[in-house]
């Protein structure tokens, strides 16, 4: 390889990787959204970034900033729009836009899916999505501005609760993950009241030695811990004590 080559090789390392986390830096600052999530500006803006950062990588005759600046203001326009969307009703409508009642009381709103151009194959693979297999049984369906249908079944059709039934039942809350490929997970640990020391007694009760042998381990807030060994000869061991 040429000096020539291997330095030109260098410059679009490095551009590649300048911009590859600037843009990672920008969505991040963006926040999270989930792609079909995405409203259409946020669409618009995802597409718009992609394309403007492949040209300073294709073309490495372009000055660098010329990728990086456009975005930096279309991360800023949609920081800002987004500002004024959470303090202005009639702009988040236009951004996000609005639900779309498609079912009411088990009728089929057809003025609404025809506005909306969402055909009945869509809806009823979405109702099935749902395990609801009858329209009839739906009291409200919403269509999403993300495209998702939420189902609200009648009080007669969904299922019964233990509050339906008057069974008391006990606070369950989150699993804590204590050990995750074999590291321990100390902020999770100081934030249930454990330490260390208590975590490494745990597991001696039942005969592990090192942490590192542990591929998951959990409690839950009854104080049951839950273990799963690193597999051993193509097969997990599991203890739940």
């Amino acid at each position: 390889m040429t000096d020539a080559l291997f330095t030109e090789f260098l410059l679009v390392l490095m551009r590649t990787l300048t911009i590859y986390f600037a843009v990672l830096l920008i969505m991040r600052i963006m926040g999270k959204r989930e792609i079909g999530q995405l409203s259409p500006i946020d669409l618009v803006v995802a597409i718009m970034i992609a394309e403007l950062a492949a040209i300073p990588m294709e073309d490495i005759s372009r000055p660098l900033h010329h990728g990086l600046l456009p975005i930096a203001i279309l991360a800023f326009a949609e920081l800002a729009f987004s500002y004024f969307a959470m303090r202005w009703m009639p702009m988040r409508r236009f951004l996000d836009g609005s639900p779309t009642l498609i079912i009411r009381d088990g009728q089929l709103l057809d003025d609404e899916m025809r506005r909306t151009r969402y055909n009945l194959n869509d809806l009823l693979a979405q109702l099935r999505e749902k395990d609801v297999f009858n329209i009839a049984d739906v009291e409200v369906a919403l269509l999403e501005t993300s495209g998702k249908l939420s189902v609200l079944l009648k009080s007669q059709k969904r299922p019964a609760t233990p509050e339906d039934l008057n069974i008391p039942t006990a606070y369950e809350g989150l699993v804590s993950p204590l050990i995750m490929d074999g590291v321990v997970n100390h902020r999770v640990l100081q934030m249930i009241g454990f330490d260390e020391a208590w975590l490494r007694q745990e597991l001696l009760r039942q005969g592990i030695t090192k942490q590192s042998d542990v591929f998951f381990a959990s409690i839950d807030t009854q104080g049951q811990l839950y273990v799963s060994r690193r597999q051993l000869k193509g097969q997990a061991q599991v203890q739940v004590e």
